[in-house]
């Protein structure tokens, strides 16, 4: 597994370091950097601080994602479903959480509110071609192979 230094700010003195659950955890736990209690009703989307900035390297990206327990079992999780932080941006990185269940949800200081995957990506040239190549799937779109 290859491992790489993250360079990471702190906006807040109380802001936490991203931590792994386990050994081979591919996301880290982002945490709610906020002095107070947040409450998000449901169908709400709140922004919640995690008090950290970070240095993405070039080529990369952090993908933010759901934790799944805290969305399984309170219905919270990013609003845009997969948050992107790119390797040139150095503001604070926020977590636009949404309440998909139908009770009031509470967000406390220092709860780990998603997940973080730096992950690399390619950079794409787009070019207009007249026809695109065949394959045996052609143009078979959802549900086409009459599987659920």
């Amino acid at each position: 597994m290859e491992k790489q230094n993250i360079n990471i700010i702190k906006f807040s003195d109380d802001a936490n370091v991203p931590t792994y659950g386990t050994e081979f955890s591919a996301g880290a736990d982002l945490y709610a950097c906020i002095n107070e209690n947040i409450t998000i009703k449901p169908g709400q989307t709140v922004m919640i601080p995690t008090g950290i900035g970070m240095e993405i390297p070039i080529g990369y990206a952090g993908f933010i994602y759901a934790r799944s327990g805290l969305s399984t079992k309170q219905g919270l999780a990013p609003a845009n479903k997969v948050g992107v932080v790119d390797a040139d941006y150095r503001g604070e990185i926020k977590v636009a959480l949404y309440n998909q269940s139908s009770e009031d949800r509470v967000v406390s200081k220092n709860d780990r509110i998603a997940q973080i995957v730096i992950a690399p990506f390619l950079k794409a040239d787009f070019k207009v071609v007249d026809s695109l190549s065949d394959t045996t799937r052609g143009d078979g779109g959802f549900g086409h192979t009459g599987k659920n």
